[in-house]
């Protein structure tokens, strides 16, 4: 058995599971300050015959094991959790070994090992949301580099006319600003959730999130592209995304899954709202065995 948390910025998803990747229990608690929220944790897990630990959480997080504040959340906007060491409060609290990622990078594992990244060694996890995020495998291992991949922070271009200032507070208009969750309720003052599919902030959200993920396409070219996270269940947006990426794309990217199979190279999860915290039992798995 192994433990998984997804921790969210509004709520942590517990659970055990097993090496084939079944969920077999789990809770969610609300996120409210670090040490309620990490009580509750501990609880759910105490004498629970667990191996070891995964954690995909909110960042953005340090994740350099030569830096003094590894493990830490470092400059997000849940002030209460700003410079929290999350690594280190699950680790003193747990007698078993317990890694870190980002929920994001879990959720890439997840889908690489039993969903919609299987057999692929290159492919791409982006969440839509509360906020915008990606998980990058590249040649079968997790892209860190200086950090994590802050891929809900790039630029895109705004479409003529558009005045609406983006809701991110530390760039505005970035994709995270202009099609986030909030940024859609902000926009059309309704959640989209309770927008009708012909709505015409659709056309608008597809065109920002496919020039995002053009973006990726030439600088990471991955093998497919995932797109998980609650704005995302809006089917309608996969057609449209889909469309405009290769209209963006231009045939410059002169390659089959693109130009021919384009409903399997941009794809819904498989493991649908479980990639998160299935990616918990990977780092869990791969803090015993790595």
């Amino acid at each position: 058995m192994f433990g998984t948390v997804e921790a969210g910025g509004t709520k942590f998803v517990c659970g055990i599971g097993n090496e084939d990747g079944r969920i077999l229990d789990q809770i969610t608690v609300p996120t409210t300050v670090p040490e309620e929220t990490l009580d509750a944790v501990f609880a759910y897990f105490r004498n629970k015959p667990i191996q070891s630990l995964g954690v995909g959480c909110f960042g953005p997080l340090d994740l350099d094991p030569r830096s003094p504040s590894y493990g830490s959340i470092t400059g997000t906007p849940k002030i209460a959790w700003r410079y929290c060491n999350i690594l280190a409060e699950l680790r003193g609290r747990f007698p078993v070994p317990v890694a870190l990622d980002t929920d994001v990078n879990a959720a890439v594992l997840a889908e690489a090992r039993w969903g919609a990244g299987r057999g692929l060694h290159t492919c791409l996890y982006l969440t839509v949301g509360t906020g915008i995020g990606g998980g990058a495998l590249v040649e079968g291992r997790i892209l860190h580099g200086l950090m994590h991949p802050e891929m809900g922070h790039v630029i895109v271009r705004k479409q003529a006319g558009d005045l609406f200032p983006g809701v991110c507070p530390t760039h505005g208009d970035c994709l995270e600003g202009l099609a986030s969750g909030p940024a859609i309720e902000r926009r059309w003052g309704r959640r989209g959730a309770d927008l009708p599919p012909d709505h015409r902030a659709w056309e608008l959200e597809a065109d920002y999130l496919a020039q995002g993920l053009v973006n990726y396409v030439y600088a990471l070219s991955p093998q497919r592209i995932i797109l998980g996270g609650g704005v995302m269940r809006q089917a309608q947006l996969f057609p449209l995304i889909r469309r405009r990426v290769l209209e963006l794309l231009g045939g410059y990217i002169d390659r089959p899954e693109i130009l021919a199979d384009m409903d399997h190279y941009i794809a819904p999860p498989a493991l649908g709202s479980l990639s998160g915290l299935c990616g918990g039992l990977v780092l869990a798995m791969k803090a015993v065995k790595p």
